[in-house]
């Protein structure tokens, strides 16, 4: 294959323009000449859509308790009707950075209290009324109202207002600063229906397509919105979109071309897509992590030195490489990854230490003890991580059981509920989004039950400071304070595999999520 080529393809596999200039460079070109190679192989990349075709897509989730509410959502097979079918105020892009949606301007107050949103005015819904303030007033004041059920409810606890001040204005009134709000704006939960919808059997949004059909746990058919209002899109006329939950069935689909998009391939499963050649891996590099919980408020994590001879058991380069085959950035026990803008790259990294393990071990007083591990499907490649754990943890004397259970239930049974068990966590849009939900003493999933004045404070500060450069410094000590003190173990950033048809174009990683952060259905189309 030739050099452009080999860029070319090394884009068409989600590479960014840089990854590819260092691929070349370390190929032994020179990085003029590397530079200039991919910026012809990003131009030869860069095809007009097509309009028309029609897809089908697998997710590795299935349930009968599928919602096209977005304020009940809670896996991502959810999310990805929701992002057919509605909008949110703003969302993320490819660059990590927040854009407009359906609002023309997020303007804050001067201390973010005070939040003023003009929206558009081109926007209907698929029954055909024009987008409105109330439609947007009635969305987000239902994660208010405990009787809804929210998975945003934790999120809008600072909203203490939010009102209509013209057909297409809204206020916001927060009880604190908070210039995160529009990347807040931007999560599923927050998609715009429409005033007064209680009816969710189908879908009545602003998105990209309509819904057809919807079967929970069977199938969804999504038709194209011709009234959209982004000129163009979406480019497909139809989705059909279902769940295979079983990878290897879900992977043979794909083989088959029984399907032309599927996500969650695991890294075992990756050279069966890049060998073939009418398929592609795609890979999002993100923020992702599968964590050993330690419980903070019961023993053995109640002693610090348990803790940090645990820590320091991980072999991290060792899981990235036998684990993820190397699909995965080595991570330093906080969940902010280099994906995001203000991940911390001078937080010192823990290194795999037997000695340091050891050392910690004799004097938390509980060397030569024996400890259960909770491991299951539900936690992706927990099995594989605990067993290398438990490799290193013999060196030092420290025994490791390992708790096998099923899938099924592990998230009400086990999680949170035992001294040592496994956690698996997606990508978060922000650190404040983050912290709010795990780390925070108050947290819904304050997963080994931290607890830290400072952090808390902190928290407040950064929501409060406009400087972005300023609100990094105090992410930074945040990182710093959970790295130290959190019984949340994190070896490694995984990476989203999904795979598609060559022949299916417009897939951009956005490192908040596989499949586009599940907002593929606006962007992709079929080059046949």
């Amino acid at each position: 294959m030739s050099d452009v080529g080999f860029g070319g393809e090394a884009l068409r596999r989600g590479m960014s323009r840089r990854e590819v200039s260092n691929l070349l460079i370390g190929a032994g070109m020179s990085a003029a000449a590397a530079g200039t190679f991919a910026i012809s192989a990003g131009i030869a990349h860069a095809q007009t859509p097509r309009r028309g075709g029609r897809i089908k897509v697998a997710h590795s989730q299935s349930s009968t308790a599928e919602t096209l509410d977005p304020a009940r959502a809670m896996n991502s097979s959810d999310n990805v009707r929701l992002f057919m079918f509605y909008n949110g105020l703003t969302r993320f892009n490819e660059e990590h950075t927040i854009e407009l949606d359906l609002a023309e301007e997020v303007t804050p107050s001067q201390r973010a209290t005070i939040w003023n949103i003009k929206l558009r005015r081109d926007v209907r819904f698929h029954d055909g009324a024009p987008l409105s303030s109330a439609d947007v007033v009635y969305s987000l004041r239902r994660h208010k109202d405990p009787a809804v059920g929210s998975g945003g409810r934790s999120l809008v606890t600072a909203i203490e207002e939010i009102t209509a001040t013209g057909p297409h204005d809204v206020r916001i009134i927060l009880s604190g600063p908070n210039y995160e709000l529009p990347a807040i704006l931007s999560i599923w939960h927050f998609l715009i229906v429409k005033d007064g919808a209680t009816d969710f059997r189908t879908a009545n949004g602003t998105g990209p397509y309509k819904c057809q059909e919807f079967q929970p746990g069977g199938r969804t058919i999504a038709v194209r919105n011709s009234e959209y209002f982004r000129p163009g899109k979406p480019y497909l006329d139809e989705i059909e979109f279902f769940g295979i939950t079983d990878e290897s069935a879900r992977v043979n689909a794909l083989l088959a071309g029984n399907v032309q998009l599927i996500n969650s391939i695991s890294q075992r499963s990756a050279r069966r897509i890049v060998t073939a050649s009418n398929l592609s891996l795609f890979e999002t590099k993100c923020g992702a992590y599968q964590d050993l919980v330690i419980r903070l408020d019961q023993a053995p994590g109640s002693n610090p030195d348990f803790v940090l001879a645990v820590k320091h058991l991980f072999n991290r380069e060792q899981i990235a490489r036998a684990v993820y085959r190397n699909f995965a950035i080595v991570a330093n026990d906080q969940p902010i990854g280099p994906t995001s803008p203000f991940y911390d790259p001078a937080l010192p990294q823990r290194p795999f230490d037997l000695n340091k393990a050891g050392f910690h071990l004799q004097r938390s007083g509980f060397a030569n003890q024996t400890f259960p591990i909770v491991i299951s499907p539900a936690a992706r490649n927990s099995e594989e991580i605990a067993l290398l754990l438990q490799q290193s943890g013999r060196e030092i004397g420290l025994n490791f059981q390992l708790q096998r259970v099923p899938a099924d239930g592990y998230w009400s049974n086990y999680y949170m509920k035992r001294p040592i068990f496994f956690s698996s966590v997606p990508p978060k849009a922000t650190p404040d989004i983050a912290f709010t939900t795990f780390f925070q003493s108050r947290a819904p999933w304050n997963e080994s039950a931290w607890r830290n004045e400072r952090f808390d404070a902190l928290l407040l500060e950064a929501r409060a400071e406009a400087d972005t450069s300023k609100r990094g410094q105090v992410y930074r000590e945040m990182q710093s304070l959970i790295h130290d003190g959190s019984g949340v173990c994190i070896p490694v950033f995984a990476s989203y595999l999904d795979a598609h048809d060559s022949n299916l174009k417009g897939l951009l990683p956005i490192p908040v999520g596989g499949m586009m952060a599940d907002s593929f259905a606006e962007h992709v189309w079929l080059d046949r």
